[in-house]
């Protein structure tokens, strides 16, 4: 189990993811709604959530939760810790997805209890539980929260050599004043468009194209990315074991190896269905 490193229910000792998602969602349009579709589709299948319910974890700027009701979800309700991150899903999904009542609660994984809330049989958390301070415990609570049969579709930031310096990193950050933050960004991205020039790749195309990656933008994701503290990561093998031990089976995954993480690391990707 993780250690917990913050006061679980206070978003206030977290980098402000919300204020993050906020600034990206005046960016949400039609193609954005439609990749977020894609990478859904992409990772459940394309018919997973049509009459069924969804659990949004760590909904964000509630892109998914959206894109989730446009899929045919007969019920979604949206959590986030973050209050800013609630009333930007609220408004997002009422702007986007108004014909389904959608509920959005400002609410942690680790106080999400099935005798109050009910199962799912969806629970979606994309790129969230490793910014808990005590990622082990929110896997496990956003799992019993599955129905049987149900699926658990996460992400979670991949292991990588230079984890350890990305957690010194995203602590500087996510303390640091604004003008700070934006000095680090320019670094981090002059760092980053050198590599692409070495290696013969376009840069400016893969920030022009950054949106065919489920919808997101460069620029806020590389603010998330730099300031997401806390920070966990873990290796596929361990995620395999623990949901075995929770009582799921595998039912796909998108993984990468182990590498440097000279850049940072990117999520890995994994759907596990409740056994029973």
């Amino acid at each position: 189990m993780g250690s917990v490193t913050v006061n679980r229910t206070d978003s206030s000792a977290q980098f402000a993811f919300g204020e993050n998602w906020a600034s990206y969602a005046s960016l949400v349009d039609e193609d954005r709604l439609n990749e977020a579709e894609r990478g859904i589709v992409r990772l459940l299948g394309p018919d997973a959530l049509r009459g069924h319910s969804l659990l949004d974890i760590g909904c964000g700027s509630g892109l998914h939760a959206a894109a989730a009701a446009r899929l045919g979800a007969a019920r979604v309700i949206a959590v986030d810790i973050d209050a800013r991150s609630v009333e930007t899903a609220q408004a997002l999904l009422k702007r986007h997805a108004p014909q389904l009542a959608a509920e959005v609660r400002q609410a942690s994984v680790f106080d999400l209890d099935p005798a109050q809330i009910g199962r799912f049989d969806v629970v979606y958390s994309w790129g969230v539980l490793h910014h808990t301070g005590a990622m082990h415990e929110a896997i496990r609570c956003a799992a019993r929260l599955v129905a049987p049969g149900g699926l658990f579709a996460f992400a979670l930031y991949r292991r990588t050599r230079l984890c350890g310096l990305w957690r010194y990193e995203k602590r500087w950050y996510a303390a640091a004043s604004p003008r700070a933050q934006a000095l680090a960004r320019k670094i981090y991205v002059t760092a980053l468009r050198g590599r692409f020039l070495a290696t013969g790749r376009d840069f400016s195309a893969y920030v022009a194209n950054y949106k065919d990656s489920r919808g997101m933008d460069f620029s806020h994701d590389v603010h998330d990315w730099m300031g997401g503290h806390p920070y966990e990561s873990i290796a596929a093998d361990e995620v395999g074991r623990m949901m075995a031990d929770l009582g799921f089976a595998h039912v796909r995954s998108f993984t990468q190896p182990l590498s440097l993480g000279l850049f940072g690391s990117g999520c890995d990707e994994y759907v596990y269905r409740r056994v029973g």
